[in-house]
């Protein structure tokens, strides 16, 4: 049977991992993710796994990736700088389809930026931050309840589609005590872990340039490099309905503006919504809980009929761009600085839009 605990953010989303089956964690220790490592390095062992503390963030995705490659389930934990080194190992992992989970707990930057403080800055970098063409999955909790099961969730999907998983979280989530419901074990769903395939005593190829189903290099050729490539990319474009998520709220009143947002932004988010329908506004409220895959066929379900979308998010407007570009009325809301948008901001530019 399952049991509800008082909980950090960091322990949730650890705890997360290991019911998820992870049993290999390497990292660096950086703020605000440090104590990420501190919760694997103590409960890790207990599950029979193995914690290493490396010597930068290029050894720890390095590790992993071998360690999945050696049938374990492994992981990594980091914030912006140490996330800029992993993206070499990223695209690694994406082209040769290791399952892999990545956790970035986002603070200020650039560079050393505002080590303690949080923010939403690393949305595009967990995007766009390997080189190449590619697509990757990108999973952004609210709440310590959602560190525990969007740690799961992240873990499934990276083997599902044998992918690294990216989940992007914040300072302040991460460092957010809050009420959670721990399942007991086999009550929520985990998947095996996808171990390349072998072919009897001959092993097998995990071929770093372009290669095809087999493991073989297909570098120079350009068609079945195409071949390969769309491939890569298509597992994840042709499965975006099925791996999106987001949260709607009230949308049975047809709402005339909506207040998107994501992570620890769409708390306040949700406090300006209800704020301005106990004034009387019809005003609906949706979370994106994929940030990619961006959902652009459940976004634009979700907000029909609606003549705006406010944005409020952690950085000088990220995925209000991607609104923007499914061709809808938008209103940015950036904040930078190391503090959340408030509600009573965001009730603010709400109310002068419906004026």
């Amino acid at each position: 049977m399952g049991k509800y605990s008082l909980m950090m953010g960091s322990e949730a989303l650890v705890r997360g991992a290991i019911y998820a089956g992870i049993r290999f964690y390497a990292g660096y220790p950086i703020t605000p993710a440090t104590e990420v490592a501190e919760y694997m390095a103590q409960l890790l062992p207990r599950a029979g796994g193995i914690f290493v503390q490396t010597e930068d963030e290029l050894a720890a995705i390095n590790m992993a990736i071998g360690a999945s490659v050696a049938k374990w389930k492994a992981m990594v934990a980091t914030s912006g700088p140490g996330f800029s080194l992993m993206q070499e190992g990223i695209g690694h992992a994406i082209n040769t389809e290791v399952p892999l989970l990545i956790v970035d707990v986002q603070r200020g930057g650039p560079s050393t930026g505002q080590p303690t403080m949080p923010s939403q800055q690393d949305v595009f970098q967990a995007r766009y931050g390997s080189h190449g063409s590619y697509e990757i999955i990108v999973l952004s909790p609210g709440n310590v309840q959602e560190l525990f099961y969007l740690t799961i969730d992240a873990v499934n999907l990276s083997e599902q589609y044998r992918t690294p998983v990216i989940l992007l979280t914040e300072e302040i989530t991460a460092h957010l005590w809050e009420k959670i419901y721990v399942p007991g074990p086999g009550e929520y769903p985990v998947l095996p872990h996808a171990t390349p395939p072998t072919r009897g005593d001959e092993g097998f190829l995990l071929e770093s340039q372009l290669h095809d189903e087999r493991g073989y290099n297909v570098a120079n050729d350009p068609e079945l490099s195409a071949k390969a490539l769309w491939r890569l990319i298509r597992k994840i474009r042709d499965n975006v309905d099925k791996i999106s998520r987001i949260e709607v709220k009230y949308f049975d009143d047809e709402p005339s503006v909506f207040i998107a947002s994501y992570g620890c932004s769409a708390r306040s988010a949700l406090a300006a919504v209800k704020m301005l329908r106990q004034d009387g506004y019809k005003v609906g409220f949706l979370r994106l809980i994929t940030l990619w895959p961006f959902p652009e066929n459940t976004i634009r379900n979700a907000v029909r009929g609606a003549s705006t979308v406010v944005v409020p998010e952690m950085n000088s407007g990220y995925i209000v761009n991607e609104f923007r570009l499914l061709g809808l009325n938008v209103v940015s809301v950036p904040k930078l600085g190391g503090e959340m948008p408030m509600p009573e901001e965001v009730y603010s530019i709400v109310k002068g839009v419906l004026s």
